[in-house]
């Protein structure tokens, strides 16, 4: 029996265990295990429930895989639990035979421009997090009195972010978005959205899906200046006439954004503008964010970007900035403060003297950086779990062997996997109620579903309606385990 403990119950996390069951079956001599997936939060999922945008339902749907891996009888679910100080990384090492760091990255970057800590200013993270109904940001976060809105960004969540506000709410209605935040976009002030990325239009990160979708929302007039979708005025290196003459994705963003028209369309209710070559200089206002000051760019022959001192103003009463994700240390784990990842080695965690560390693993954001799609952490996983059972059950080396593709073979079920001498009990709980936590189950986050689907059909809302807060998803639990719950894990 190993015994493996992930922490992080997002896509990085729950591949991972899904990695575990599967190769650790296919190995010459079968290892049957047990895996404890922990995270902060009393709900699984990470990133597909906080992070996907609540109109993305196909995408969503990632979820109902990621739910036959909790539902699997070697893998158990254990929320409410905070490393660092529910438990520690020493108790992990010494309960499991390892554990696998996957916490994802979900802080923002900085503009380091002043006015930035001005009232109105936020993270797009946060306000993402807002309309997800992520427990960490009040319900009353965002009152979305703003007229006018710049979202600083043009990767697919500055996309994301900007549909969600300029989308009639009506469309909304039948989402898994709380209560409280669709009562804030019903009533939102919201008429003119402006994107902004300091380069140019080939050098966008969005995806051509998402951004024609922006095309399609209707009351919304969308466009994009002509001049800014010059390839060569501001671009005298030919990056960006390179890229787009080889990058397939680069060609469709192009198109997309050539077949909107520069003005208003009649009937239009607010308006969408993306804005390209121009960098954040200053967020001025009084009291609260009245403009953003931006300056004109252009490339260099190398390919840096450099200001041109042309400056623009553009009303913004509320400023979100996009620009990029970071994860954060967990308690005793080795971190990179320029990487802000775990130093690893194929998933191996390494010491400050570059070593290995026994029974120490990490996946996902945190061992490669916010790059890729939910669909990248498989590959991801997969490598860091056949290191792993390298390591720890004689299993082939990274590279010696080609690892099983991920997501093909078929998660072995108890007959498949063999029997199983060892007690198949999890090491956790004795750890936990010595300091009196009682984690969230599989079966509590069932209960917590159907207080969500309830509430949905009590509000004529589609099949769920998030519950905004830890208080109310504390109350989705019978009154027993509620009050056990309200202790330190809480």
């Amino acid at each position: 029996m190993l015994r493996v403990a992930v922490i992080g119950s997002g896509p990085a996390g729950l591949y991972t265990a899904e990695a575990l069951v599967k190769q650790a079956a296919t190995l010459p001599v079968p290892v049957r295990l047990r895996v404890d997936v922990l995270d902060r939060l009393p709900t699984p999922y990470g990133l597909v429930r906080y992070g996907v945008a609540p109109d993305h339902k196909s995408i969503k749907s990632v979820a109902t895989y990621l739910r036959r891996v909790l539902e699997h009888p070697d893998v158990e679910f254990h929320g409410g639990v905070h490393l660092g100080r529910d438990v520690t990384r020493e108790d992990l090492l010494g309960a499991y035979d390892a554990v696998v760091y996957a916490t994802g990255a979900m802080r923002d970057a900085r503009l380091g421009i002043p006015g930035e800590g001005l009232p109105g200013s936020y993270a797009a993270t946060d306000f993402v997090n807002w309309y997800c109904g992520h427990p960490d940001i009040a319900a009353d976060a965002f009152t979305l009195d703003a007229e006018s809105v710049a979202v600083i960004g043009v990767g697919n969540v500055a996309v994301d972010v900007a549909r969600i506000l300029v989308r009639d709410p009506a469309e909304l209605h039948e989402t898994d978005i709380p209560e409280p935040v669709m009562a804030a976009l019903r009533s939102s002030s919201v008429r003119e959205v402006n994107v902004i990325g300091r380069r140019g239009p080939a050098q966008a990160k969005f995806t051509t899906k998402e951004l024609r979708e922006l095309g399609d929302l209707p009351g919304v007039s969308v466009s994009v200046a002509p001049g800014e979708l010059d390839l060569d005025i501001a671009d005298p290196s030919g990056a960006s006439a390179a890229l787009a003459a080889s990058d397939r994705r680069v060609r469709g963003n192009l198109v997309a954004m050539r077949g909107w028209a520069v003005g208003t369309a009649p009937g239009t209710v607010r308006h969408l503008r993306l804005r390209f070559w121009l960098r954040p200089v200053e967020i001025t206002g009084t009291e609260r964010a009245q403009a953003l000051t931006v300056e004109r760019t252009r490339m260099t022959s190398d390919g840096a970007v450099e200001g041109t001192g042309q400056l623009e103003t553009i009303e913004a009463q509320m400023v979100l900035r996009s620009v990029g994700y970071r994860s954060v240390p967990l308690d005793g784990v080795p971190f990179d403060d320029r990487t802000h990842t775990v130093p690893s080695s194929n998933g191996r965690v390494l010491d400050a003297d570059g070593k290995a560390l026994p029974g120490e693993y990490v996946a996902g954001w945190l061992k490669r950086g916010p790059t890729g799609v939910i669909g990248t952490n498989k590959a991801d996983a997969a490598q860091t779990v056949q290191a792993l059972l390298a390591d720890l059950a004689g299993g082939p080396d990274v590279g010696a062997e080609a690892l099983p593709r991920p997501g093909l073979l078929r998660m072995p079920g108890d007959e498949a996997a063999g029997p199983n001498d060892a007690p198949d009990v999890s090491p956790l709980p004795e750890v936990l109620a010595a300091r009196g936590v009682r984690p969230v189950s599989y079966a509590d986050w069932l209960r917590i579903e159907e207080a969500e689907g309830e509430l949905a059909r009590s509000l004529g809302r589609g099949d769920r309606v998030k519950l905004p807060s830890l208080d109310a998803l504390r109350n989705a639990l019978p009154r027993d385990e509620r009050d056990q719950e309200s202790g330190p894990a809480s």
